[in-house]
């Protein structure tokens, strides 16, 4: 944070260096973003709860988002969901307890004729049957 002391306008620039170091923002380091960017805690709070790509809760290192959109749930995303569910050990919206998988869903992420798809750290994996969700979480290890 040292570079952007006293910078209000970098506010989302700090975000996103601590969002990726960290994998989520917590309250104390809200604190201190606020105190260093000279910026109101409300502002500080506004931001990283407005835009998705910041997290006010813990993530794991890898994330994983099953989508739930009709067209993968047409096509076994349910399967799917249970498969990836058992093989970390969480369920939607939580993390496991190395915090190494964290684990979402949510409607269509836009390529619904790869449907069911699994996206993990933004890489999308299409038509995935769920006897190959471990083939694709073991590269993630």
């Amino acid at each position: 944070m040292a570079k952007y002391e006293g910078k209000p306008g970098a506010l989302i620039h700090v975000l996103m260096e601590i969002q990726g170091e960290n994998h989520w923002l917590p309250k104390e380091i809200l604190n201190a973003i606020s105190d260093r960017l000279n910026v109101p805690l409300s502002r500080v709070m506004q931001v990283a709860s407005f835009y998705k790509t910041f997290s006010l809760t813990p993530k794991g290192r890898h994330r994983v988002h099953v989508c739930s959109g009709t067209s993968c749930h047409l096509r076994g995303a349910d399967e799917l969901l249970n498969s990836v569910q058992e093989l970390v050990g969480v369920k939607a919206g939580e993390v496991d307890a190395d915090a190494r998988f964290s684990l979402e869903t949510g409607c269509c992420q836009g390529s619904c004729t790869l449907g069911p798809e699994m996206i993990v750290d933004g890489e999308h994996h299409g038509r995935l049957s769920s006897d190959r969700v471990e083939e694709v979480l073991k590269n993630y290890a």
